[in-house]
This record gives C-alpha cells, structure tokens and sequence, in this order.
C-alpha cells in the first residue's frame, strides 16, 4: 500500500483505511482468529509483518525482494531494483517484514488478487474451470533474509498471506514455486494446479519454470487438521499481535528523513585493521 504523493500515473495500490483507491477491506484487524481468540496463545515475534503505507516502508521491501533474489536468480534481481508496476495496482498490497531492534528489513511478499484484473501468472496459462470465476491471491515476490530467521519469516509471511485471503473473503491461494521452493508449498499442502504440465515458463518470472499450485482457504482448516500438520497450532491456535493487516495512512516525509541503523551499517566503510 502507497501513499498517495509517491504514486505513478498507473493505477494506484489501493489501500484499506482512509485512501481513494479500490481494495478489499482487512477488518483493520490484525486477525482473523478473533472469533476463538479467548482461547488461544499469544506469541510474539522478533519482527513484525505489516502491509507497506509509505515510501520508506516501500524501499525497505524492495531492498530485501533484490537481495533475496540476487541470491538465487541474479539475472531476474537485476529488474527488480526499483519498485515494479505491480507494487501499485489495485487489488494488490505489499507485505514487509522488519525487525523489532534496528526497524532492518527481513521478508518481503506481495499479494495481488483477481478482484479487479488477472493474476500475474494468467499472462502465461489458462487457469482450469475449477478456479474459474471465483476470488483468487496470488502470492508474489517473496524474498527474506538468509538464515534461521529467514525460515520463520517466511513461516509468518504465509501465515500473513492466509489471514489475509480469510479476510477479505479471498477462496483460493496460488502460488508459483521455481525448484526447490515449490516442495515448501506442498508441505503447506497446496497442490497442483495442472498436475500433468510440471514446471511452467512464466512471463511475469523472465520466463523461469514454475510449478504453479492452488489452496482452498475455506477447507484449509480441517485439511491441515486432518493432516496433523506441524504448523497447525502456529496458523491456528495462536495469536501474533505482530502480523498487522490494517494500513494505516502514511505519515508526511519530513524534510530531512533519519537514514535507518540498517542502511548506515550496510553502506559503512570496513574497519581498518589497526598499524603494527
């Protein structure tokens, strides 16, 4: 979600309080477990998972998409050093993960449902009658940080992603996956969307094979009960007070922004090793 003094010509990322553009509501709520929550744990995070409002929060999730795609497909990082048209269409939000000690950018994800125009992966196949006419999200661009906390961030950004689709009555996730990301989704228990194609070129992904797989929000509950899925409790059974779905109106830029503890350190000169 984008203020409104940094957007460009093209239609603009709606967002959910307060601003003039389309996009589905949230509730301004940070979840959507609030019925069962008088029973439920709360846990809280090292980080927090909010949808982008403003410019910085914008550069912060550009900066860790690149690095995190620099890491793996180079070729494709090299296009996605600045924000991507997709970042401000409607129906769309970004989601930014940042730590809780020094604000530094962690995990990045972006949502775009087909509430106003096709998904991104539909300029590349048909989708099949199943899906046909019924409120998809597709998740896109995700990238977090390397390490352990990388794996828990991107737990939490799926866990964003559901509550999300919960929220504004979204019936089914896609998702594209390159190898091995897409064994990640299927642990998730999404599945294929065409089981007999494999791995699809897409043009929104510089033509880079995909598995591309669907999950049917209503039933994911019971299906991950079913299953007795390790994460069940993690999705279900507790709160995280630090996954914010609401975006709030971006405050105004000041004239001279403090430059974040995240970017002095990553831009500082190396130490000197002291004279002998």
């Amino acid at each position: 979600m984008i203020s409104p003094p940094m957007m460009p010509s093209e239609p603009g990322m709606p967002a959910p309080l307060g601003m003039q553009h389309k996009t589905p509501q949230a509730g301004g709520v940070s979840h959507c477990e609030e019925a069962g929550s008088a029973t439920m744990a709360e846990e809280r995070l090292p980080f927090s998972v909010r949808v982008v409002s403003d410019e910085q929060a914008l550069e912060k999730a550009v900066f860790i998409r690149h690095a995190a795609y620099a890491r793996h497909v180079p070729d494709l990082a090299r296009t996605l050093q600045q924000p991507e048209a997709a970042d401000f269409a409607d129906g769309a939000v970004v989601l930014l993960a940042e730590s809780h000690l020094d604000g530094a950018p962690l995990g990045t994800m972006r949502i775009q449902t087909n509430r106003y125009e096709p998904l991104a992966l539909e300029q590349s196949l048909t989708l099949p009658p199943l899906l046909s006419g019924r409120l998809l999200a597709e998740a896109t661009r995700l990238g977090v940080a390397e390490g352990r906390v990388g794996t828990l961030v991107k737990t939490v950004l799926f866990k964003a992603f559901f509550l999300y689709c919960q929220a504004t009555r979204v019936e089914w996730m896609v998702v594209a996956g390159r190898a091995p990301v897409d064994r990640q989704y299927m642990r998730l228990l999404f599945d294929d969307v065409y089981p007999e194609l494999g791995y699809v070129p897409l043009r929104h992904a510089s033509n880079l094979p995909h598995r591309v797989m669907k999950f049917e929000v209503g039933t994911a509950q019971a299906r991950w009960a079913q299953a007795g899925h390790p994460l069940f409790n993690f999705i279900f059974r507790t709160r995280h007070p630090d996954i914010q779905l609401d975006a709030p109106q971006a405050p105004v830029v000041s004239a001279a922004p403090v430059v974040p503890a995240w970017v002095q350190q990553m831009f500082a000169a190396p130490k000197q090793a002291p004279s002998t």
